[in-house]
């Protein structure tokens, strides 16, 4: 046990041991990105509690639970990744079934949006068996939460997570226009030896501001708002700002005055015309992109 986290398996039983954790549930633990203190303490009695832990890589959830003084048997044990997913699921529902509690995680983070897990949890649910939540540790929350890049408006707000993009070069770019198209804010995800590529690929997004997160909650943690054009330069300026793992946030596109016009003729015109007919005149009179006022159109009849 690391001298640091002695007290960690005390505070977690004192915290979260009077909670009922019910048998014969899948519970699915976010475990740390980076930085071992950002474990729960819920996720940490949970973690002691579980008759199986369904992991990525057993490997590397041992070092994570000695870290905290947890040692389990070899038959608790059970990898579970996404080339075995769908056997090892069986595998888990059987234990399920027989009123075992399973702990499912990652290497990282939360499981089952970027990371192996979707298609555990699915099962468990299509089998009516209970599957509970542990929240904590996202790269994806944790790089959005700095970025300020997603709007609050109702009408503007929300983000895309878009994961990680093909690794083909014509697939990439034609990814990266479909997200050129899209105004919210996106998400990506990038790994070290493809980050210079999706740099390259994103300068077509000219002056759209881009952060790039890199190594978040760890000793080199990095993160830098530039252009999406100047991204390939400032990578190239030294070599370190390649390594880690990369969360990179697209911000939203700024509504031009076309746009914002736009918007007001189109609630004026759709007090009297169809929605259709009111797209097209609003785009016409003010430039503004029909797309965009086609999907305000919408949300708009959709209130009303």
């Amino acid at each position: 046990m690391s001298a640091s986290f002695a007290l960690a398996l005390d505070a977690a039983h004192a915290a979260a041991a009077a909670q009922h954790y019910p048998q014969g549930a899948l519970y699915v633990v976010a475990t740390p990105i980076g930085n071992l203190a950002d474990i729960t303490l819920r996720a940490l009695h949970v973690l002691q509690l579980a008759d199986t832990l369904a992991c990525e890589d057993t490997r590397h959830t041992q070092a994570l639970l000695r870290a905290y003084g947890i040692d389990k048997p070899a038959a608790h044990w059970l990898a579970l990744h996404q080339h075995n997913e769908a056997q090892a699921a069986q595998t888990v529902l059987e234990r399920l079934q027989a009123g075992q509690r399973v702990a499912y995680v990652s290497d990282a983070g939360t499981p089952g949006i970027s990371d192996p897990g979707a298609r555990l949890a699915a099962a468990a649910a299509s089998a009516g068996l209970r599957v509970v939540p542990l929240p904590g540790a996202s790269s994806i929350t944790a790089a959005l939460s700095v970025a300020g890049a997603v709007a609050s408006g109702a009408d503007d707000g929300g983000f895309v997570f878009a994961g990680f993009l093909p690794t083909k070069a014509g697939e990439r770019d034609a990814a990266v226009q479909r997200l050129q198209a899209e105004s919210r804010c996106c998400v990506l995800l990038e790994a070290p030896h493809r980050i210079a590529a999706l740099a390259a690929t994103l300068a077509a997004l000219g002056e759209r501001p881009v952060t790039l997160a890199r190594e978040l909650t760890k000793q080199f943690e990095q993160i830098t708002t530039l252009p999406a054009a100047a991204l390939a330069g400032w990578l190239q300026q030294d070599p370190l700002r390649c390594r880690g793992e990369f969360v990179v946030v697209l911000h939203p596109v700024a509504a031009s005055a076309d746009t914002a016009q736009g918007l007001d003729v189109l609630q004026r015109l759709l007090q009297e015309l169809p929605l259709k007919s009111a797209v097209r005149l609003a785009a016409d009179i003010t430039g503004a992109p029909r797309n965009q006022l086609y999907e305000a159109a919408l949300a708009l009849k959709a209130q009303s």
